[in-house]
């Protein structure tokens, strides 16, 4: 199979784009690598069309290899004829490829293989042929008391059984049978009877129907949920009626009307229901499962890469609070690079209510450690905790701000935090991660399993396997897009830096520890393991912010300084000069500098990375506050309006923390005035955004928000409309549903 052809136009891009990234990944290159540094090579290909590139040719060459063990297979049965080979030559997928090769699949004993065990078969295929005879006196010639065959019907019965294995095996029946199910098809979901109860989560689908073919994830997803749980029963296919027709037109000659043909529509009915119908929904359950799943690892990536790419503080000396009433509040100091430097309890809430204590212990902590920020956990206690470090009358500089914990606990439990701080409690771990959170998110977030992170979609209940790639791809995005400094850098960090991976990253570390820093990207070549392949893939990605050569501190790959120094050397300056004068490098002209290597896409990328070496492409840090006074469920009211921050993403709409220990959801048709299909064409995750409470349930602990400019704008609208019969509501626009997320029941 010519590879780069198919792909290409499967793509829509140029089959010579296609090859050059082929090959450029069969030598090891990276995503991050091939898109930021071979811009020539692939023709300015982006990180997404690599990556589809890379993972649409590793299921071609997976097809190539099942291709090869089924022609192996078939041919060690002396079955390959020229035209079966061709067929599965040619099949282009999968399902095309299997279904070929069913009728030669080795089998477990079948009804079938029974009866052609007992003669029958010449039986099954003077029928087949649905031909006029006399099906009696036909079927009785094989009646075989030593072959357990004793009646005309038993025969006949036999016969069938052959017959409907011959229909079930049909390739172009199938792929037929495989179309009508997917765009014909429905899910129809049911309640288990007396499961009622246990199963109010799943209301929505207690007798619900709807198309195969428009069925969002995140409704198949749910469905399966409480079919796994025992609380549904779950059917996906079309109509039994339109499924039969279907079989018939294919396999009866509609010129005929005799005993044979009567007979084989009775074997295309014990056909359908025995072998077909479960097959195909299988198949169809198997491949609606895998769209579900993209579309929710999709959410779940895009959602992790907005958190990942937060504004971080920067290198701040730090206070962070895990807060809490009855244990207290653990309280850390952290320096500049994020360093443990103090930790102890306070207890400024009740029971123990020691706030005038505690208020000292704060204030001499800032003026201690020349504190410049002041980090709170956003979970139990924290908008208490907000309110009561604001009372203190703390210098105005002093920035203190709420952030989001979650994941926080899974990392104080974590080998990586033992690793960090062995002598720490886990809640002080928890506070740590806090604190650093704040200053660099990525740097931070990378220590944690992205599914714990909170801002995924039925992250449980998809495939394993591709939910870790696409977060590791996505991580590796980040980290490469925005750079690490590789004398602060974690080994965690490391290890999401191009062609590096856990053993390098902690060579890294290792060598960092035994002879200081680094002084420029060069000597990265003497750790340990660390040959000129793995320095190519990542020492673009890494800076050196105090090193001699200016570059070290940018994106400029080492295999380009040479170049720097010729446009430098061309205007009589040096490379700093280059750096520091916007007027020198206004007069190089990039013309000059194309080569067979290297082009204009490398070359301005070389020009603006040269503008502002080393610098931060994240957004620049700003200080959230919530409502005052609006600190629990019950302080809401319907109307009010709130400043909240946007935490998770979905397909049906986005939650907000509005500082109530409790995100809201703004569903779908509540995130603008206008239509809206994705939600991420108006949020993003961290967003700052005001909301308008249109719905308090404080015993479900929901509620419902709005982004509209007039959210109550359509009731009365739908109540002039009441007297009318309402129709059946369909999951997706059920606010009571989605927000039953929050208490992480579709989680």
């Amino acid at each position: 199979m010519n590879y780069e052809i198919k792909i290409a136009s499967e793509l829509n891009i140029k089959s010579h784009q296609v090859k050059a990234t082929m090959d450029l990944l069969d030598e090891g290159g990276t995503v991050p690598f091939i898109s930021r540094y071979r811009k020539e090579a692939t023709g300015s290909l982006d990180e997404v069309q690599v990556a589809a590139v890379r993972d649409r040719l590793q299921q071609l060459r997976d097809l190539d290899k099942r291709r090869e063990a089924v022609l192996k297979s078939i041919e060690e049965q002396g079955k390959l004829s020229p035209e079966l080979k061709k067929a599965v030559e040619n099949a282009e997928t999968m399902a095309k490829l299997e279904d070929i090769y069913l009728p030669y699949k080795p089998k477990r004993r079948t009804k079938a293989t029974i009866a052609r065990e007992k003669g029958l078969e010449p039986l099954a295929e003077r029928i087949f042929q649905q031909e006029s005879i006399d099906l009696e006196e036909e079927a009785s010639q094989y009646i075989n008391e030593e072959k357990e065959v004793k009646s005309v019907e038993e025969a006949l019965q036999g016969a069938r059984d052959i017959l409907a294995e011959w229909i079930n095996e049909k390739a172009d029946l199938r792929e037929k049978m495989r179309k009508l199910f997917l765009e014909e098809g429905n899910f129809t979901s049911k309640v288990i009877p007396g499961k009622e109860a246990e199963a109010v989560k799943y209301k929505d689908y207690f007798d619900w129907t709807e198309p195969i073919k428009t069925a969002p994830s995140h409704r198949v997803l749910a469905m399966r949920r409480g079919e796994k749980e025992l609380f549904l029963m779950l059917d996906s296919c079309p109509e039994e009626s339109d499924a039969l027709a279907l079989i018939e037109r294919v396999m009866i000659d509609s010129q005929r009307s005799n005993e044979s043909v009567e007979q084989v529509k009775l074997a295309i009915k014990d056909c359908y229901k025995r072998l077909l119908k479960p097959s195909m929904e299988t198949e169809v359950r198997l491949l609606t499962k895998k769209k579900a799943d993209e579309e929710a690892i999709r959410v779940f990536a895009e959602n992790l890469k907005q958190l990942l790419l937060g504004a971080p503080l920067g290198e701040k000396s730090v206070m962070a609070i895990d807060p809490g009433f009855r244990t207290g509040c653990k309280l850390v100091c952290l320096g500049p690079q994020g360093q443990f430097l103090h930790y102890e309890s306070i207890f400024p809430h009740e029971p123990q209510k020691r706030a005038s204590e505690a208020g000292m212990a704060v204030k001499g902590l800032v003026d201690k450690f020349s504190v410049q920020a002041i980090a709170i956990g956003n979970g139990t206690a924290g908008r208490e905790t907000e309110a009561f470090v604001k009372s203190l009358g703390l210098p105005k500089s002093v920035v203190v701000t709420m952030v989001n914990e979650a994941g926080a606990s899974i990392y104080s439990a974590s080998e990586v935090a033992r690793e960090e701080f062995p002598d720490l409690d886990l809640t002080v771990r928890g506070a740590v991660s806090i604190g650093r959170r704040l200053m660099d998110p990525l740097a931070e977030l990378v220590k944690i399993d992205p599914k714990s992170i909170g801002v995924g979609q039925y992250q449980h209940d998809v495939d394993q396997n591709a939910l870790k790639n696409a977060l590791d791809d996505t991580v590796m995005s980040a980290v490469n897009g925005v750079g690490v400094e590789v004398n602060t850098a974690s080994k965690q960090l490391l290890t999401y830096v191009s062609g590096l991976g856990p053993v390098l990253a902690q060579n890294i570390v290792e060598f960092r520890n035994q002879h200081g820093p680094f002084k420029s990207r060069s000597q990265l070549l003497k750790v340990p393991r660390l040959g000129e392949k793995a320095y190519e893939q990542a020492a673009g990605f890494l800076r050196i912010s105090q090193a001699k050569n200016p570059l070290d501190a940018s994106a400029v790959h080492p295999e380009r300084y040479a170049l720097v120094e010729s446009m430098a050397k061309d205007l009589g300056a040096s490379v700093d000069d280059l750096v520091k004068s916007e007027e020198l490098r206004n007069r190089i002209n990039l013309k000059n500098y194309v080569s067979e290597q290297v082009g204009l896409p490398t070359l301005q990328d070389i020009l603006d990375e040269l503008a502002k070496p080393g610098r931060d492409p994240r957004e620049s840090f700003e200080v959230f506050q919530f409502e005052e006074g609006v600190n629990s469920m019950e302080d809401l009211r319907v109307g009010m309006k709130l400043p909240g921050v946007v935490t998770n993403i979905t397909a049906f709409g986005a939650f907000v923390d509005v500082g109530v220990h409790q995100d809201g959801l703004v569903h779908l048709s509540h995130l603008a005035d206008r239509f809206v299909k994705d939600p991420n064409e108006i949020v993003h995750v961290n967003q700052k955004v005001e909301v308008t409470v249109v719905e308090i349930d404080i015993p479900r602990k929901r509620i419902g928000l709005s982004m509209k400019s007039d959210p109550f704008a359509e009731r009365g609208k739908k109540m002039e409309k009441s007297a009318k019969p309402a129709k059946k509501e369909e999951p997706q626009g059920s606010m009571a549903e989605k927000l039953a997320m929050l208490k992480g029941k579709f989680r």
